[in-house]
């Protein structure tokens, strides 16, 4: 839950989801973002990522559009990117010169930077939810993604 130590913060839901053909292949994410009855969508496109490097961008991009801090409660059904967070994944990475607990280097740490970077600029919560298991807001991420890659693809042909 999200604390009220700084309740003078402006409070923003991100839903995020990522999508991609093939993995590796062309993929896309989507964001929602929501805060005071407003809502804005974003979404992108790359020509050959993975799965997870979407759900990292649908969530970082979210984080990046913000213009001052805020309390956030980032929904998404990335296990990859709610555990980082959660279980402390992320921590031990750094501590771990960014290696997994196998020693192998992490995959995608250009953006798991970054995604530390943005939220440490704010009070943020994280909620796992499942995928494709009805929840609207997922939903409506999931169709920004799969839009984004499918015109993606379009516009490179």
């Amino acid at each position: 839950m999200i604390s009220d130590k700084n309740s003078d913060l402006p409070v923003v839901e991100i839903f995020c989801d990522g999508a991609c053909k093939g993995n590796p292949g062309p993929g896309g994410w989507g964001t929602l973002l929501r805060s005071d009855g407003k809502e804005k969508e974003l979404s992108g496109y790359e020509s050959n990522t993975t799965n997870n490097r979407m759900e990292l961008k649908a969530c970082l991009n979210g984080l990046k559009s913000l213009t001052k801090p805020c309390r956030i409660k980032i929904t998404t059904d990335s296990q990859y990117l709610a555990k980082a967070f959660n279980n402390g994944w992320l921590a031990k990475w750094q501590k771990n010169g960014w290696r997994t607990a196998d020693k192998s280097p992490v995959k995608n740490k250009e953006l798991w930077e970054e995604l530390v970077a943005e939220t440490s600029k704010h009070q943020v919560e994280w909620l796992w939810i499942k995928g494709h298991a009805g929840h609207s807001e997922n939903e409506r991420c999931d169709k920004l993604a799969v839009e984004a890659c499918k015109a993606g693809i379009e516009k490179e042909r």
